[in-house]
């Protein structure tokens, strides 16, 4: 019997509100702003709030935090929504805080009408002086004292577009002398002359983040509002803001976000990424967006399971990237079809083979819960097989082809290195074999043993295909937090391409959705840039587990 999960603080806060009867139904929303594309720390976020409610019932809204018509974009929408689709969860309602922007309006007037909000005129450095310091009260503006009547004379203009960017904003009349710099009359509208992906321009004023978004979660009646650490200071202003406008009391919880070695989760640092041309786009394998990883051969199931073994926490912690990539080998070794592709290509000729071509029998996952099933695999007397698969002058323990040794070809047969040959340069380029027609896979009588395996692929039914192989894309573990650019760290080995590797021909009918192991060396799935002419494969991750493992 598994011993039973404990609950996270999340689940325990969800639970004792559910049970005491504080809330009927649970409500959750995943509020995304479209200006990029979602990576992996948004992952933990969707498994954590559509998980609740799949776990406690009740629901959840995907609504997109649109408020900022400079940044945003559809096509962000678009790849946002199959991100979500993709990593197998569904929203009750589609909704954008623009949809709000009457009622947000609305809201902002009620403030000033209750004499909590004005319209400020001091510039952006008159405002930073006047805020203080963590440990100095801040001033007031001067601007802070106008009556009721003038500040909704002059939003309404400002709403209206008589006044050019920057020049008015609307503040909440809160507290200049708070021990929270947020709450030293925050702003809470600006005036953006700018078209807005669904709106149009109907407006050229757009509420900031910290008044739209609690109370967009308030006109949705969310009961749980989860966001990450980073906003427990913002918590105060939240509260305020729906005190105040005695709308529904949704409520804020903070959780840590992800933390995760070897890659930058910034959007802004991934942005510079794309536009300088150093990865190539936004699904680019060896970014960390979600897009990135799908098209590298992650699962859906494996980030379910990574977000699942991370948990959730108050503290900001670290995660290795090796438990991410722990998560997809566990998921690949059992779903993965083994195949055979021969990466670095030296010929290897059977002098005695004289069948021509022999169909031999491949099992295709032998750790598939279904037995895996078989193929055919074409077999003849010149094969491909690895370079370092042969030794001139064999090391200690070597148990592969060298002058005199025997080794086993998967799946196939015994055979054993009776000679080679070299070019000019003194490079190996062919090496001949015999072989014993009694030791074949399966039927093997020939009493002869072996210590070694290797795979091939039959030189003329192989298939050519383009392997790209990645690594992590920065070479150190904390590239934000390193002295000098981010960029600085940016491996320059995170993408090799082999442009010539032989594939058995069963890979030739190679679908996007289907995940392979190429035997002995990884896991690899089809990239989208394949064509009928030219396959592409990209390499999920290598088959050595580097997780370490509690003890």
């Amino acid at each position: 019997m598994s011993e039973e999960k404990s609950l996270n603080f999340i689940e325990e806060i969800v639970e004792n509100d559910l049970n005491s009867g504080k809330y009927e139904t649970l409500v959750t929303r995943f509020p995304p702003e479209p200006n990029g594309y979602l990576h992996i720390g948004h992952a933990k976020a969707i498994c954590l709030n559509f998980g609740l409610t799949q776990k406690y019932g009740g629901y959840t809204n995907l609504r997109f935090d649109d408020t900022n018509p400079v940044t945003e974009k559809t096509e962000y929408v678009n790849s946002q929504q199959e991100d979500i689709r993709w990593l197998g969860f569904n929203w009750k309602n589609e909704l954008y805080a623009s949809d709000y922007f009457d009622e947000l309006y609305g809201f902002a007037v009620k403030l000033i009408e209750k004499g909590l909000a004005y319209v400020d005129e001091s510039s952006a450095d008159e405002i930073a002086a006047l805020k203080g310091t963590p440990t100095e009260p801040g001033q007031d503006s001067p601007y802070r004292s106008r009556s009721i009547e003038e500040n909704l004379d002059l939003f309404t203009k400002m709403k209206n577009g008589e006044f050019p960017d920057g020049a008015y904003i609307l503040r909440a009349k809160i507290d200049m002398a708070s021990p929270n710099m947020l709450m030293r009359d925050p702003i809470i509208y600006r005036i953006k002359h700018a078209e807005h992906h669904r709106t149009g321009n109907k407006w050229c004023i757009y509420p900031m983040y910290d008044f739209a978004h609690g109370q967009s979660d308030s006109i949705e009646n969310i009961t749980h509002s989860i966001c990450t650490l980073e906003y427990v200071s913002h918590r105060e202003l939240y509260d305020w803001f729906i005190e105040k406008l005695e709308i529904f009391p949704s409520k804020q919880y903070e959780f840590a976000r992800l933390n995760l070695t070897s890659t930058v989760m910034s959007k802004r640092k991934l942005l510079q990424l794309v536009n300088e041309n150093l990865v190539n786009g936004w699904d680019d394998p060896r970014m960390p967006t979600i897009s990135g990883l799908r098209r590298r051969g992650f699962t859906p199931k494996s980030i379910r399971e990574f977000c699942e073994r991370i948990g959730i926490a108050k503290r900001e912690n670290l995660i290795e990237l090796s438990l991410l990539e722990f998560c997809i080998r566990e998921d690949l070794n059992k779903t993965a079809n083994r195949v055979m592709a021969v990466l670095d290509p030296i010929k290897l000729v059977i002098t005695n083979y004289e069948k021509g071509t022999e169909d031999l029998i491949g099992e295709n996952n032998p750790e598939a819960e279904d037995g895996g099933g078989t193929r055919v695999i074409p077999f003849s007397n010149e094969l491909w097989i690895e370079r370092e698969d042969f030794m001139e002058v064999p090391a200690k323990k070597w148990f592969r082809l060298a002058p005199g040794a025997m080794v086993r070809l998967k799946f196939a047969y015994i055979v054993k290195c009776e000679d080679f040959v070299k070019d000019e340069n003194g490079n190996v380029t062919e090496i001949r074999c015999t072989y014993i027609p009694e030791s074949k896979s399966g039927n093997d009588t020939s009493g002869v043993h072996v210590k070694g395996t290797i795979h091939w692929v039959s030189a003329p039914h192989a298939k050519t295909a383009e392997i790209r192989l990645y690594d992590r894309l920065f070479t150190s573990e904390t590239p934000d937090a390193e002295e000098g650019d981010f960029k600085d760290y940016l491996n320059p080995e995170s993408l090799t391409v082999l442009p010539n590797v032989y594939i058995e021909p069963a890979l030739a009918d190679a679908d996007l959705e289907s995940r392979y192991q190429f035997i002995r060396k990884g896991y690899f799935c089809l990239d989208k840039d394949s064509t009928a002419d030219k396959l592409v494969f990209n390499r999920t991750v290598t088959l050595k587990d580097t997780f370490k493992k509690p003890n």
